[in-house]
């Protein structure tokens, strides 16, 4: 059977219908040349024998008078005496060999039987009346053989005709599902070869179900494309701004001028440049090592969470001194993953916080549970549903890429984040979606235990 599915998963749908309706075909001939002709040969002496009983009746109600005069064109009746132990009328040339092959005396009231003779079947009926009689019915030769040939024929052509149609309905259904599917490649080659390509195709089935999800596709990537040129081209200008700022100064510290009134100042702010060019490089070199990021420890909480957070909001506090920043962490709560990954996370989730806040951060740290809550704006429908996509930024954001980068190292590491809004603020939240072992404290070199 794997190898009939392989045989034909290299041959087109067209070629497959083709070979599958031929190898339908031929079974449909064996059975009926089999099977059929013997359930044809088992109906048709069924049919006789009721054809025979109709004809003896008509017979045994004529009168005594007129059977000399009654005629059957396809039946012959002989009567035979038991009292004489003959046939009354004289028996034709032609049936004098099957009667004497034909017992007439039976014990039932009525006995139907078949018998060969010289490669033609023979069917009869032998009916008991009037105590002493016998009254023996013959189909005549050739009636049987026609009547079988006509009802063999005519369910042969009925099959054929059934077959034909079922082709012809199976034809049309496999070109209905040619054509999309031509469609479908036909756009996926333009898209491949850079060129515009439409896909209409006007269907509730699977097929259709394929094409509007490669037209969402496609429509998602021209999107991101779009996106992506315009964070290059806002990333060119960003790099280019501070870049050009740190020449010119530089350029004019050289020559003895201090374009911000003293050198102090001057150098103040080329380093404020420099920085901003080291945040904007360091995001993008982050977000790019990211994509190879991979999960190289075994499925143990091995990093324990308290340091990391402490240490990265020492890190982002001195940015507002305008907002206080409230934790509620467990000290005995461990993470799956390495810790410099889990740093830049809490490091962009304080970042993005730290832009929105009103005037208070809260973070919570409980078991497979990490919460970071800003008392900013609330967010909008739209916003929420493109928040850790890449390039996408909020109304205050930097470079798109702050919670695109939490995404992928959550989603490495086996947990999920979801940012919502909450009645004063918005809230995000990191929780495990793998099943994780819990450390060990006597195998922790062993393990990997990461106590920072």
């Amino acid at each position: 059977m794997k190898r009939i599915r392989i045989w034909l998963s290299n041959f087109t749908l067209l070629q497959q219908f083709l070979t599958i309706g031929f190898l339908t075909i031929a079974t449909l001939i064996f059975f009926i040349f089999t099977s059929l002709t013997n359930n044809i040969d088992t109906f048709v002496n069924a049919q006789m024998h009721s054809y025979i009983h109709r004809a003896q009746d008509d017979y045994l109600l004529s009168s005594n008078s007129k059977k000399d005069e009654y005629t059957d064109t396809n039946v012959v009746h002989f009567v035979y005496s038991d009292l004489s132990n003959k046939y009354l009328s004289e028996i034709p040339s032609e049936y004098r060999g099957i009667i004497l092959r034909i017992d007439p005396k039976v014990e039932d009231e009525l006995f139907d039987g078949h018998i060969e003779y010289y490669d033609d079947e023979i069917v009869y009926s032998i009916r008991a009346y009037n105590d002493y009689y016998h009254l023996l019915s013959i189909v005549k030769q050739g009636y049987r053989n026609e009547f079988k040939s006509a009802l063999f024929t005519g369910v042969v052509n009925v099959t054929l005709y059934m077959v034909v149609a079922l082709v012809i309905f199976i034809m049309m259904w496999v070109v209905s599902l040619i054509r999309p599917l031509n469609s479908i490649r036909n756009y996926i080659n333009k898209i491949k070869a850079g060129e515009d390509a439409e896909l209409q195709i006007n269907r509730r089935d699977e097929i259709g179900e394929v094409a509007e999800a490669l037209v969402s596709m496609q429509n998602e990537l021209n999107q991101q494309e779009h996106i992506r040129q315009e964070m290059i081209q806002n990333i060119s200008h960003d790099l280019k701004t501070p870049i050009a700022t740190i020449k010119s100064y530089s350029e004019s510290i050289k020559d003895g001028i201090y374009p911000y009134d003293t050198l102090e100042k001057s150098v103040d702010v080329i380093l404020e440049h420099a920085n901003r060019l080291e945040k904007k490089v360091y995001s993008l070199i982050t977000f790019n090592k990211l994509g190879y990021l991979v999960d190289e420890n075994e499925d143990v909480l091995n990093l324990k969470m308290a340091p990391v957070i402490r240490k990265a909001i020492l890190s982002c506090e001195v940015l507002r001194n305008d907002i206080s920043i409230e934790t509620e962490i467990d000290d005995d709560v461990y993470f799956h993953g390495e810790e410099e990954p889990w740093r830049v996370v809490v490091e962009n989730f304080l970042d993005n916080a730290i832009r929105y806040a009103k005037t208070t951060i809260t973070i919570k740290l409980n078991k497979d549970l990490l919460e970071v809550f800003n008392d900013g704006e609330l967010l909008s429908k739209d916003r929420i549903d493109k928040l850790f996509k890449p390039y996408e930024k909020g109304t205050k954001g930097k470079f798109g890429l702050g919670l695109s980068i939490v995404k992928k190292v959550t989603e490495t590491y086996g947990y999920n984040v979801v940012g919502e809004n909450m009645d004063n603020g918005v809230v995000f939240r990191v929780y495990a979606v793998r099943k994780f072992k819990k450390p060990s404290k006597k195998k922790a070199s062993k393990k990997g235990i990461i106590e920072s």
